[in-house]
């Protein structure tokens, strides 16, 4: 059964934005699906197990944004 959570991102500001933080999200283990709304700055990801804060935090370092 997937896991569906909801994380709040600042920075982003267009749609490179949000396909940035959603590759990278991607890449975590277990991930299937990233859905995100520039406007909000919500990400939802539906993934196969619970995810670490600490691994959702990286991937969106990594793209250049603040996880909140």
């Amino acid at each position: 059964m997937s896991e569906q959570s909801t994380w709040q991102v600042t920075g982003m500001t267009c749609g490179h934005c949000a396909a940035s933080v959603s590759e990278e999200i991607r890449e975590i283990p277990g991930v299937e699906d990233v859905q995100v709304t520039v406007e909000t700055g919500a990400v939802v990801v539906t993934s196969a197990a619970p995810l670490e804060r600490s691994a959702v935090d990286a991937a969106v370092a990594e793209a250049g944004y603040t996880l909140v």
